[in-house]
């Protein structure tokens, strides 16, 4: 079964985002890897990245963490029908969203988190959710523009939205160009090994 173990950001400076990471996240090199790069880059870069909490306090206290560690808030913590959430935008560009299904606490609040989600925007959601069955990943949950693959143990989830629907969801505007500066790593079985799926995101292998 498809197992992500990681997913590598290039940033301008790695030791001032690994700093972030930790005061925002606690996220350590396990799970986040950080890479020294600027490759040109504008707007909406096509993905975002989720840390799904078991109780809203949790993610109140993520969402805090972030902010007052140097994110930009692109949307504020709110309350919805499906739970509570908001979304930053790390001082090295990439999104995260931080949110829970659960209406009420059960426990003192912390900053932590029970799951991490990759959601990439793809242009054609058929297309490449027949690219990634391709490549041995099973479908989990589908919904026309969305995608969620079963990934089993693996530590970090992954699905796919439509573009334009993914930048909305983040608050951003969909255009943008040039590199994703992400790298996905992890196995999809077998001898497929490193790879570029249809809008250009790169997986190690």
């Amino acid at each position: 079964m498809a197992h992500i173990d990681s997913v590598t950001l290039e940033v301008a400076d790695p030791s001032t985002a690994r700093s972030f990471y930790d005061a925002a996240f606690g996220l350590g090199e396990d799970r986040l890897r950080l890479t020294a790069g600027e490759t040109p880059t504008s707007g909406f870069r096509g993905f975002h990245i989720s840390l799904v909490s078991s109780q809203p306090g949790d993610v109140h206290a993520l969402f805090d963490a972030a902010v007052a560690a140097g994110a930009t808030v692109l949307k504020p913590m709110a309350k919805s029908l499906w739970g509570h959430g908001g979304v930053v935008q790390a001082p090295d560009g990439t999104i995260w969203k931080v949110a829970t299904s659960a209406k009420k606490d059960t426990s003192p609040a912390e900053r932590r988190f029970d799951q991490i989600v990759l959601l990439i925007g793809a242009e054609d959601v058929s297309a490449s959710k027949k690219f990634y069955a391709g490549h041995g990943l099973a479908v989990g949950k589908s919904f026309g523009s969305y995608v969620d693959f079963s990934m089993g143990s693996s530590p970090i989830g992954f699905g796919l939205y439509k573009r334009a629907a993914l930048a909305k969801d983040a608050g951003v505007p969909a255009e943008g160009t040039g590199s994703h500066r992400l790298t996905v790593g992890g196995d999809v079985g077998g001898d497929v090994g490193a790879f570029t799926d249809p809008d250009g995101f790169a997986w190690a292998g």
